[in-house]
């Protein structure tokens, strides 16, 4: 190895393990910080909406809800946000415009909140993960 490589495996193998004994040891705090983080995209998500969006009939707003904190794939901690009107999937992703009639005059785009709203976040996350586990070092894992 040359001078100027480095080889920083060995610093991804302790930032996984210290994520583990975070999960571990402060379990409670962890969900806590995640529901948090969940709430705050549940208001970033929201926001966007309100700018996207700009019919006011209906409870596209009303529904987007952030979900539980669960284990993904049995070994990840994670939250999810999401809508829960039955009417987000045309608003996010797109529809055929049909008369009374049924015959179809066009298409209606999407407007892709959350996938505005995950690409928004994902900086604000990553800074505020590294907040936590600061956090956590300060404590020294008791």
């Amino acid at each position: 190895m040359s001078r100027n490589e480095f080889d920083l495996s060995e610093l991804d193998d302790f930032t996984v393990q210290l994520l583990d004994l975070a999960q571990r040891q402060t379990p409670r705090e962890t969900r806590k910080f995640l529901q948090s983080e969940g709430t705050k995209l549940r208001r970033y998500t929201a926001s966007i909406a309100r700018k996207e969006v700009k019919k006011r009939t209906g409870n596209y707003i009303k529904g987007i809800k952030r979900g539980k904190v669960y284990l993904y794939q049995g070994d990840t901690l994670s939250i999810r946000v999401y809508n829960s009107s039955p009417h987000a999937h045309l608003i996010e992703d797109g529809h055929r415009q049909v008369t009374k009639s049924g015959k179809v005059v066009g298409f209606v785009r999407g407007h892709r909140v959350f996938q505005k709203a995950h690409k928004g976040y994902e900086d604000k996350f990553f800074s505020a993960c590294e907040d936590f586990v600061d956090e956590l070092l300060d404590k020294g894992l008791k």
